[in-house]
């Protein structure tokens, strides 16, 4: 993977920055300088590029009766003219063909769209195998899978050491969003690494839309089997911006410089090439910008549309400002954030006045009467070594008949955040923390979430509790939930945990464990660390015969130089028992609280549920794995997550082939989301599919999740704590699409920010060379997972030292034959195959 002299570009785009430039990224319309425009613009007419929108009354009547259909718009990455929404009944997606269809909606808005007449269709050709994955995601494998978040913490306070490990730091304790492998983040972020040569084998991009082989007559239409077409629509509504409507890219003076435009506006060019071109007046820009363009052909700036005209190809926009140069990490980390609407903002002085004043902090008397006092048990917290906001921790209390008593003890969060407040407003509102490689932007004031919310050992602290009597086997005997106070012993480490568990009967020397508080020793944290890990291994063992399944995919961690925070080295974050052990009991908490809250407010509850995959792209996968003579069963969860546990031979392959395999079936996977009970009358539809439970939350980690605070709510209220919030099911579920909606757009930022780390190590380290498995075979290119970094790329065979390149389908396997020019001139060439079941790369 070597690095070509370019501007890093990290956004989530698909083709080199070169190529916009020649081809213009969207189906109708280049630059303003072409001929097309500039005739238009000397005859001064005014023609409708775009539909005007139906009215609001039209658009509700027709959803009504099922004339329109409303989704989300999700833009292909690579091919910037495809777009699709999710068909409603699961099966193949709506397909919306060009800039012209999709009206002005921008990549994640809810749109209301109209299907074409059939013969419009797009015609899926059986023999064409330059298409993409159906439906184009980015990398849209929910959490519950893998895990989640990548790893973070900002480097401050670590002046003892040149460089720091920055580890894994997780969003939650579960195999749901936390302790697990995230998706590959990779997909989209590093796609980069060949920006600026131009991509010869992507599509033209910018060619109007014209009737071509995708479209046909209705005469063919007796012909074809109905299982090739696929609906096709254009949008007649927005529902819901849900993009930004930001974008970070460079500006550039319009080409026809004697038009009545060059004047006025500048052009702004979006990283992100699924955002439209936008005009920009020119005294938002540099003063300089007219006469010295050149001077800021490398800076990056963040511009917001403010309008979309019909008869305009380009948006009109303003200029919110300058970021930096390109490819340095806090311009680009600054346009991320932007770009994905995450409020990086101060906390005003308004929330910050709904903090106790009084510090330092400590528990008022009337509060320790309310709570059952468990400040002398034997409780601590296991994270990684950075995490600040500690969540969560545990405890293990041996009984007289063999049994325990394990506590989950969750920061209590709402205890610090009034309902109503402008606290609680401003952490509704953001939903989230995000984790970035170098930093963390919190939900809540930094006062909570590292020290008053925090359990840090050796203090007082309140918080939440589920506790159970368990036996060895890990059989629930008995449960109780409460208000609690907490004095968190020591604050472990993964590793000090799994050194622990490594070493079940040698005594860890004290140096080698942080500070324990005197009324515990080293030894009875020793044994309650063993004692969870043999009941977790129960749990886990169980939840997986039960029919739980997991996708493990690799995830990256960096080390950073200290002075100057660029990345110098990665490595593939390690997932071990320690880490198991604690996803293991969060699981167990979630459940219970969710049985708990739909039990008392069957109308009320936030819950969270995961659909099973989508039919479509599940039975190609089917067909797929069965043409490669795959061995796997995808008739349920726990049936999948057997086909992938057994390996597939025992060569030092098999492992790649496993990774390959993951990722294919990550592919069909739907997000995980937060509902109300009472706003889902199917029972049937709150499922989990990947955990294989009937009732699932999230209530472990509040301090950087507001569906956690709202959990807790409802847990108070069904203790008797406090009254039910009275809060209507629709507004609820209000709460619970927000709350979607910001923890996707903090995954793609997760996403990205890795994927510019990533970049920016390769540009400093470079060439870093990998073995890669071929996962997949175009005819002009080939798909390889990077071992080494668990990372995709496309590899175009005309940016290869081929002598020529032969594609062919042997059977119903697609095989692609390279002959590579002799390094040396007097060898012969060599030939090479790449097919999904021979990888050889």
């Amino acid at each position: 993977m070597s690095h070509p002299d370019y501007r890093l570009n990290l956004r989530p785009l698909g083709t080199p920055r070169g190529v916009s430039s020649l081809l213009g990224p969207h189906g109708v319309g280049a630059s303003p300088g072409d001929k097309k425009s500039k005739s238009k613009t000397a005859r001064g007419k005014k023609k409708s590029i775009f539909e005007t929108y139906m009215s609001k009354e039209d658009v509700s009547e027709g959803l009504k009766r099922g004339t329109l259909i409303q989704g989300v718009l999700r833009i292909n990455p690579k091919k910037f003219h495809e777009a699709f929404i999710p068909s409603p009944d699961g099966d193949r997606d709506i397909f919306i063909d060009g800039v012209v269809a999709r009206n002005r909606a921008l990549n994640g808005d809810l749109v209301v769209v109209k299907l074409l007449p059939e013969e419009q269709w797009k015609v899926i050709k059986p023999e064409s195998n330059d298409k993409e994955t159906e439906g184009a995601y980015e990398s849209d494998l929910p959490e519950e899978l893998c895990g989640s978040q990548l790893p973070q913490q900002s480097l401050k306070g670590y002046n003892d050491s040149p460089d720091v490990i920055i580890e894994a730091q997780f969003d939650d304790s579960d195999s749901e969003d936390g302790h697990g492998n995230t998706q590959n983040a990779l997909v989209d972020g590093v796609k980069k690494l060949s920006v600026c040569v131009q991509e010869k084998g992507k599509e033209d991009a910018g060619a109007p839309v014209i009737k071509d082989e995708n479209t046909f007559t209705s005469q063919d239409s007796r012909v074809l089997p109905e299982k090739s077409l696929q609906r096709s629509a254009k949008v007649v509504y927005i529902l819901e911006k849900k993009h930004s409507r930001a974008a970070t890219g460079f500006l550039k003076l319009l080409a026809d410089k004697n038009s009545e435009l060059f004047r006025k506006y500048a052009l702004f060019s979006p990283s992100d090439h699924r955002v439209p071109r936008i005009y920009v007046p020119l005294k938002d820009c540099p003063q300089d910008f007219v006469t010295r363009p050149k001077d800021y052909a490398n800076t990056l700036f963040i511009c917001r549309i403010m309008d979309w005209k019909e008869d305009s190809n380009f948006a009109l926009g303003q200029l919110a400002k300058s970021l930096g140069q390109a490819g340095e990490i806090e311009p680009e980390t600054e346009g991320i954030l932007t770009e994905y609407g995450v409020d990086f903002s101060d906390f005003s002085s308004e929330v910050l006045e709904c903090l106790p004043q009084g510090l330092p902090w400590t528990v008022p008397p009337e509060e320790l009467s309310r709570r059952r006092d468990l400040r002398k048990d034997c409780i601590f917290t296991i994270d990684p070594s950075t995490a600040r906001d500690l969540d969560d921790a545990l405890s293990c209390k041996p009984l007289a008949d063999g049994n325990f008593e394990v506590g989950v003890h969750i920061a209590d969060v709402s205890y610090f955040v009034p309902e109503g407040s402008s606290l609680d407003k401003v952490a509704a509102e953001r939903a989230t923390s995000v984790y970035l490689v170098q930093k963390v932007v919190p939900m809540l004031p930094r006062l909570l979430c590292e020290e008053l919310c925090s359990l840090n050992p050796m203090t007082d602290k309140l918080t939440f509790s589920v506790i159970w009597t368990l036996t060895p086997k890990g059989k629930i005997l008995a449960e109780w939930f409460g208000r609690t106070i907490i004095r968190s012993c020591t604050k472990l480490s993964y590793e000090h945990a799994q050194s622990m568990i490594e070493s079940p009967t040698r005594r860890i020397p004290e140096r080698e464990l942080p500070a324990i508080s005197p009324e515990h020793t080293c030894d009875e944290v020793h044994r309650a660390v063993l004692n969870l890990h043999g009941i977790a291994k129960e749990l886990r063992r169980q939840r997986f015969a039960d029919g739980a399944l997991r996708l493990d995919q690799l995830k990256l961690a960096f080390t950073l130089d200290h002075e100057t925070g660029l990345p110098q080295g990665c490595h593939v974050y390690e997932y071990r028992d320690s880490n198991k052990l604690v996803e293991e009991f969060m699981l167990l908490a979630n459940m219970a609280v969710a049985h708990k809250i739909h039990r008392a407010f069957p109308e009320q509850a936030l819950l969270r549920r995961h659909p099973p995959p989508q039919t479509k792209m599940l039975n190609d996968l089917v067909e797929f794995c069965d043409q490669m003579g795959l061995p796997m069963d995808f008739s349920s969860a726990g049936a999948l997550n057997k086909s992938l546990t057994e390996m597939f031979g025992d060569d030092k392959y098999s492992l790649a082939r496993k990774e390959v395999l993951t990722n294919m079936c990550s592919r069909p996977m739907q997000m995980a989301v937060y509902f109300c009970s009472g706003a889902l009358r199917d029972p049937a539809q709150f499922r989990h599919y990947a955990l294989n439970v009937p009732l699932y939350t999230h209530f472990t980690s509040p301090i950087r999740r507001f569906a956690d605070v709202l959990v807790h709510r409802l847990l108070a209220s069904a203790l008797g704590y406090r009254e039910l919030p009275d809060v209507e099911p629709d507004t609820l579920q209000k709460q619970a699409d927000h709350c979607n909606d910001r923890r996707m757009a903090s995954k793609r930022v997760q996403e990205l920010s890795t994927g510019l780390f990533f970049a920016i190590l390769v540009r400093e380290s470079g060439p870093l060379e990998s073995e890669a498995m071929v996962m997949g075979v175009l005819n002009q290119a080939f798909d390889v997972l990077v071992l080494r970094y668990g990372v995709q790329k496309r590899v175009y065979c005309n940016m290869l030292p081929l002598r020529s390149h032969h594609f062919q389908k042997v059977g119903k396997k697609p095989e692609l034959t390279l002959i590579w020019e002799p390094e040396d001139l007097e060898q012969e060439p060599v030939k090479q195959w790449a097919s999904q079941t021979r990888p050889r790369w």
